[in-house]
């Protein structure tokens, strides 16, 4: 029997560039790329309320991973990587996946993808005008410090054999 294709999970803050890094990484290996922000502005942003509110994004954030998960799983079941940009913004989230890769069996790698909060920021800012490949969702300045203030970074630990990548 062949290796279990590798599982990727992409993390970082908010603007640091990891669906660009996703997608990049995905034409490069041949594999399928799971961002979460396009499965909610596909399929809920035509009802999100305005403003936001948080109880009913969760919801929705947990309906997209719940199906990206399936999705996924099959994908990897015939031998085809698979990157997810879900988020993963607290340890918990990510020791979550890792336990997940482990009771299946499958290979894991992290990357973790970061740059300065001045250069996200900017490059939040322009995303929400060019509304460019990468575009799924405007992120406003509010949104941008509520997320901010979720990440936590990783721990020294969590980054042994983790791919590292500063984007400018």
């Amino acid at each position: 029997m062949a290796s279990p294709a590798t599982l990727h999970a992409i993390f970082g803050p908010s603007g640091a560039g990891k669906t660009t890094y996703a997608h990049a990484f995905a034409r490069r290996e041949g594999a399928v790329a799971f961002i979460l922000d396009d499965w909610m502005a596909r399929l809920f942003a035509p009802d999100m309320p305005d403003p936001i509110e948080y109880e009913w994004m969760i919801e929705r954030v947990q309906r997209c991973e719940t199906q990206i998960w399936s999705t996924a799983a099959a994908c990897l079941a015939v031998g085809t990587p698979v990157i997810l940009d879900i988020g993963l913004m607290r340890r918990a989230d990510r020791a979550r996946v890792r336990e997940i890769a482990e009771a299946a069996g499958l290979p894991l790698q992290f990357h973790f993808v970061t740059a300065s909060q001045e250069a996200r920021r900017a490059r939040v800012a322009e995303r929400n005008v060019v509304r460019g490949e990468n575009f799924a969702i405007e992120v406003t300045p509010d949104m941008f410090e509520f997320v901010e203030g979720v990440f936590e970074p990783p721990e020294p630990a969590e980054l042994d054999g983790t791919i590292v990548s500063e984007s400018a």
